[in-house]
């Protein structure tokens, strides 16, 4: 019997289509969403409607999303609408979901429940030393082509075997001796890598019916976000798992598939209405995000594309601004602009540094608005820089937690045996590493021969590991073994602090530069393990060493953090929002990439495509679209490229109503961009005019100061209200400084 009360209060506030998404609840349904369009509102909805109104039991509903930040935020808001029924659900990654099924029935394939996770850098390791094995040379033969290679082979299910009889190369032949001495490693290690996590529960689902079974009656609704980025095997997971019944739930949009280079399959989406009967879609178009302007302009953006579902984007918010589209000569200039104009939005326009987002297609693109941020005094962060679980002294102690948890991680096991400093050298480990793989052992049970009273290794000679060595591998093995002893008695932050205590880390980290930074994350790593002391002994260590390892850049990301500027890709971009974003490097060959540009193929194009939508949907009030003429990227300079190049084919799409452009400028006639006679407050090396008034400075010039003496200047833009300029000089000893030319009095010097 329906609730009907409950159903009044859920269906609330919700648009009618939004409505019709959460109350169909029976067999196929695809919810077309798009960005800005309430989707997370409407899964969470959903799911309490289930539970409140069909009196579905929670245990038997599921969500699977891509990334714990956005499972995070799910959770948060399912405890909102259900209390503590909210626990009974299964709700995380399909990592998650993975992890938590092998550490049950992982044992049928032979995988140890105690199996670590290897990240992306543990992965290029086993690679790097499986050429080093075949007497390949590591420089010729990349390990991250060779790691990315053996990805797509687990990604399209193929084994070791199948991956020999589909090679049709030289490399392909290589990639397969490495990934079977990869998968051994594996093995050896009990270890798992991420693409494991997926295909191992595929395998296991496909040889075990009556373990499939179990959770098929588990699960009778699953529901499942972003699945334009699910790949083969991640499709599958969900078709087994959703069985006969049927009853899932699939919310996306095409024009928001962004990682076919991970593998995503866009059709999984597209074709889904042909590969399940009687489907039901439901198409969410409103936008309550972005302003008239952005979205219009997004889905001017996007409408070329021929592999697009139908899903047309519109909001009734206002109008807004116009899209700012700037050129620049360089992209110190375009930096430098993007500084002044952010400077702009905090004083006049109440908008926080936090509120602001720089977008690149590529990393390397951050380097000028870092340089320039530093400059300005303004505060930022990077999203995509050093991991905080790649950080060292994390790594160290993940890797003895690693140890403690499953000795035969050889990997963690070779990182920590002489961190901090015990005597145990290079040549010993060397000698031991060599013994292990030539006699088929752990790394760990190798060390354990060797000191054991009886030992009958005979590495090259018996006198090559020296009496100091073997003793303080005997300390060192004899510490292990008492912090696994606590770690079965004790809570996970009391194993930490015994850690802590045992290996004197504290002492260790206070001899190093940056000490107080590095204890700092030490603190932190503390206050992440807190989170499971309240577990049993070993299921504690187990959970978090899991969390760790699936953690991702964005789960960093807190809303409650500094205020600071956000620096990050257009990839990472996805599923997160700010009232001013600015896209730079608007150009052809970085957006869309060169890569993309001479592949010759349309599909690749039709992704950067949808990257530029992706990037533009996320401003909710401004946003800004950059173009430098002259850029170096990589150590290349490239002068002209406006006339090489050019501005983004993708700007061209943009109706010249919806953009704001200082001076003359084609872009609005829709054919090539030339350079415009002036642009937005940006000089050149080519003296510019505004309001009767020319640059009495270019960048590059020396100048002097009265003050601080002698200097270079870096850029020159004019104020706000067109009637001076603001000289940007670099003075020796001095630092940067900013100048009004009318009152700095700057002489040029020769």
């Amino acid at each position: 019997m329906l609730n009907s009360k409950a159903n009044e209060n859920l269906l609330e506030g919700l648009n009618e289509e939004q409505r019709i998404a959460v109350q169909s609840v029976q067999g196929p349904l695809l919810i077309m969403a798009g960005p800005g369009s309430g989707k997370t509102r409407v899964i969470t909805h959903r799911i309490a409607y289930l539970v409140q109104v069909m009196g579905v039991s929670p245990a038997s509903i599921m969500a699977v999303t891509f990334t714990n930040k956005a499972a995070k935020e799910m959770q948060e808001r399912v405890n909102q609408l259900l209390g503590s029924q909210a626990s009974n659900i299964t709700l995380g990654t399909f990592h998650n979901f993975g992890a938590r099924v092998l550490r049950q029935y992982g044992d049928i394939l032979g995988i140890d429940k105690q199996f670590v996770i290897y990240d992306d850098d543990e992965q290029k390791s086993i690679v790097k030393q499986s050429l080093e094995e075949f007497s390949l040379d590591p420089k010729q033969y990349s390990p991250s082509a060779i790691n990315n290679a053996i990805s797509a082979a687990k990604n399209k299910m193929l084994r070791p075997n199948e991956h020999a009889a589909h090679a049709k190369s030289y490399f392909d032949e290589i990639v397969n001796r490495v990934y079977v001495r990869y998968e051994k490693a594996l093995l050896d290690n009990h270890a798992l890598d991420f693409d494991d996590l997926l295909l191992k529960t595929v395998l296991l689902f496909q040889s075990d019916q009556n373990v499939l079974e179990k959770y098929q009656n588990r699960y009778k609704f699953l529901m499942v976000d972003e699945w334009q980025d699910t790949n083969k095997v991640q499709y599958l997971m969900t078709r087994m798992v959703a069985g006969d019944s049927n009853n899932l739930c699939v919310v996306g949009d095409p024009n928001q598939s962004i990682y076919s280079w991970r593998h995503a399959d866009i059709t999984n989406i597209l074709d889904f209405e042909n590969d399940n009967e009687k489907v039901k879609t439901v198409n969410l178009g409103r936008n309550y995000r972005s302003t008239g302007s952005i979205v219009s302009a997004a889905q001017s953006v996007i409408a070329p594309n021929a592999n697009k579902s139908d899903l047309q984007l519109w909001t009734d918010n206002p109008q807004g601004n116009q899209i700012g589209v700037s050129y620049n000569y360089n992209e110190q200039e375009e930096a430098l602009s993007v500084a002044a104009e952010i400077e702009t939005l905090v004083n006049q326009e109440n908008l926080r540094y936090g509120d602001i987002a720089i977008m690149y297609r590529t990393n390397a693109q951050s380097r000028a608005p870092e340089e320039a941020f530093v400059r300005s005094g303004i505060p930022y962060r990077i999203i995509g820089g050093l991991r905080f679980w790649e950080r060292k002294e994390v790594k160290d102690l993940l890797s003895y937690l690693r140890v403690i948890h499953n000795p035969f991680d050889s990997l963690s096991l070779s990182r920590i045996i002489n961190v901090p400093a015990r005597g145990i050298g290079q040549k010993t480990l060397s000698l031991l590493n060599g013994w292990a793989q030539l006699n088929d052992l752990s790394l760990y049970k190798t060390v354990t021969d060797t000191i054991g009273e009886h030992s009958q290794h005979q590495i090259s000679n018996p006198n090559e590991i020296n009496t100091r060595s073997k003793k303080q591998l005997e300390l060192f093995m004899s510490m292990l073994g008492r912090l696994t002893t606590i770690a079965s008695e004790s809570d996970v932050l009391q194993l930490f602090d015994q850690l802590i205590e045992s290996i004197q880390y504290k002492k260790y980290i206070e001899e190093q530069d940056r000490s107080d930074d590095r204890w700092d994350n030490i603190l932190e790593l503390r206050s992440a393990i807190s989170d499971y002391q309240d577990f049993a002994p070993e299921v504690g260590l187990s959970a978090f060493l899991e969390s760790a390892a699936l953690s991702t850049d964005l789960d960093q990301m807190d809303d409650s953090g500094p205020d600071a500027v956000t620096l990050i890709t257009l990839h990472q971009a996805k599923g997160l929002e700010f009232p001013a974003v600015f896209m730079i490097g608007m150009e052809e060959g970085l957006l869309p990439h060169r890569r993309s540009i001479d592949s010759g193929d349309a599909a690749e194009i039709e992704e950067e495509r949808r990257l530029c939508y992706v990037g533009m949907t996320r401003a909710q009030e401004r946003l800004y679209m950059t173009i430098a003429t002259n850029r170096s990227m990589y150590g290349n300079y490239n002068p002209g490229m406006s006339q090489t190049v050019g501005p983004s084919r993708f700007l061209k799409d943009i109706p010249s109503d919806l953009i704001s452009i200082e001076g003359k400028s084609s872009l609005k006639k829709g054919i090539d961009i030339s350079l415009p006679e002036s642009s937005n407050n940006i000089l050149t090396n080519q003296s510019r005019k505004r309001g009767g008034k020319t640059s009495p400075y270019n960048t590059g010039d020396h100048v002097k100061h009265k003050i601080f003496g002698a200097g270079v200047v870096v850029g020159c833009l004019i104020t706000p209200l067109g009637n001076d300029f603001e000289v940007t000089v670099a003075f020796k000893g001095q630092g940067v400084k900013r100048l009004l030319a009318s009152i700095s009095n700057l002489e040029i010097s020769d």
